[in-house]
């Protein structure tokens, strides 16, 4: 009687199975259906406020996962084997330029000479404060009290911020990489010649690898392709003069800031009679994303290295050799930096900071700082001056979320 029972209990459960699945299945289609209704104020995919990395000794996160990159490098030793002596027929690799990054290495570059220039201005109306000892950044009046300084000695302050007047380098930082005349004939830098090799903003490099003519830092120019023997890359081209071209190159490792190297245009839109502040936010906000996006149309064909463990980049076929890392673990590569694929963040630093509804109104305080936003320091300078939020950093930067006053905090979950 007890095994009837059992076996009648055991043919019941698919039974029970399919009508806990319909359950499911409906419940869920009214959840589904509850968060698909369409959003009125047009706010795009939800993007939380970034965080820093924790611990720094850790490598970056790869861009790329290992096992494609394990996959390319088998194609490539597959096919030098089937081809010892090949001729390279795609840009950038075979030392020739891509046509259609042209134009848009010309328009990167003039957006960044507009986006130094229009930053220059809006300093002169908006107040920059910078952190004595760390990078912390903040736009206003008076700086925050969220207590996240890293610098020396910041455990006898209880990481708090000693604040200073900043500048332009505060709010945009471009990081520097070793410029190379001939990036497919020469393309690395070793370390007896890190004192004869010039250093330059990395994305003035990438605008002179991708076709930019500057006339401090020359570049060769082919006209025929190159020839891969074995891995190794061998030019047949024959030009007049290279070689005493190349003796007379006197490179001085100059110190130019950023704003140095990329000039300012007294051509361009942004002159000195253009007083409208509000215009001249949005232009200089526009060159923002300009030159975001022509940065990441180029980084697709042009390589870009960065370091694992510390902010070194270098734009080329290969990363440098010079033995000069210092971050964690440096000491098994003898100094050596690990190389490994670039973001856009590690080529044109974002600088996030925290956003501040009003200029004039009090410091923001540490117990409040999950009720505030961030936003990238020149977009958050451009939309105190009076430029129209972004659609894709509203959510970012909290506007939705009212945070509670002084006497509130206690009331809050």
């Amino acid at each position: 009687m007890q095994r009837s029972s059992l076996l009648l209990q055991i043919s019941q459960l698919p039974k029970l199975h399919c009508r806990f699945n319909q359950a499911y299945f409906f419940s869920s289609g009214k959840t589904q259906n509850f968060h698909s209704f369409p959003d009125n104020s047009g706010d795009p995919t939800y993007s939380d406020v970034p965080k820093p990395r924790t611990d720094k000794s850790q490598r970056k996160p790869y861009p790329t996962p290992m096992k494609e990159l394990i996959k390319r490098a088998k194609q490539e030793k597959e096919l030098r084997k089937s081809q010892p002596c090949r001729l390279l027929e795609h840009p950038p690799a075979n030392g020739l330029l891509v046509p259609e990054l042209v134009d848009v290495a010309h328009r990167v570059y003039r957006a960044c000479e507009l986006i130094l220039s229009g930053l220059s201005k809006l300093l002169q109306f908006i107040p920059v404060q910078r952190c004595r000892f760390c990078y912390e950044v903040h736009i206003g009046n008076v700086g925050h009290e969220i207590r996240t300084c890293t610098g020396p000695k910041s455990g006898s302050r209880s990481a708090t911020h000693v604040w200073r007047k900043g500048g332009v380098g505060d709010v945009i930082f471009f990081p520097k990489c070793f410029h190379l005349y001939d990036r497919v004939g020469k393309s690395r830098v070793v370390h007896d010649e890190r004192h004869s090799a010039p250093r330059i903003p990395a994305i003035l490099e990438l605008c002179i690898q991708a076709g930019v003519d500057v006339e401090n830092y020359p570049s060769k120019r082919r006209t025929k392709p190159v020839y891969s023997i074995e891995g190794r890359i061998v030019d047949f081209e024959s030009v007049a003069g290279v070689d005493e071209m190349e003796t007379n190159l006197s490179f001085g490792n100059a110190d130019d800031t950023e704003v140095d190297v990329l000039r300012r245009d007294p051509n361009s839109e942004l002159n000195a009679e253009d007083t409208n502040l509000i215009e001249l936010s949005t232009r200089t906000l526009d060159s923002w994303f300009e030159m975001i996006g022509g940065v990441r149309k180029i980084m697709e064909k042009y390589n870009v290295w960065t370091c694992g463990y510390c902010p070194e980049v270098q734009v080329g076929p290969k990363g440098h050799k010079v033995r000069m890392c210092r971050a964690s673990k440096h000491q098994s590569r003898n100094g050596l930096h690990a190389w490994q694929e670039a973001t856009i963040n590690d080529l044109v630093g974002p600088n996030y900071v925290w956003h501040v509804r009003d200029l004039n109104s009090p410091p923001l305080r540490n117990d409040l700082k999950r009720y505030y936003g961030k936003a990238p320091a020149v977009v958050e300078l451009c939309v105190q001056a009076g430029a129209p939020v972004p659609d894709q950093y509203r959510s970012m930067m909290r506007l939705d979320v009212v945070p509670p006053e002084r006497d509130e905090v206690d009331l809050v979950a």
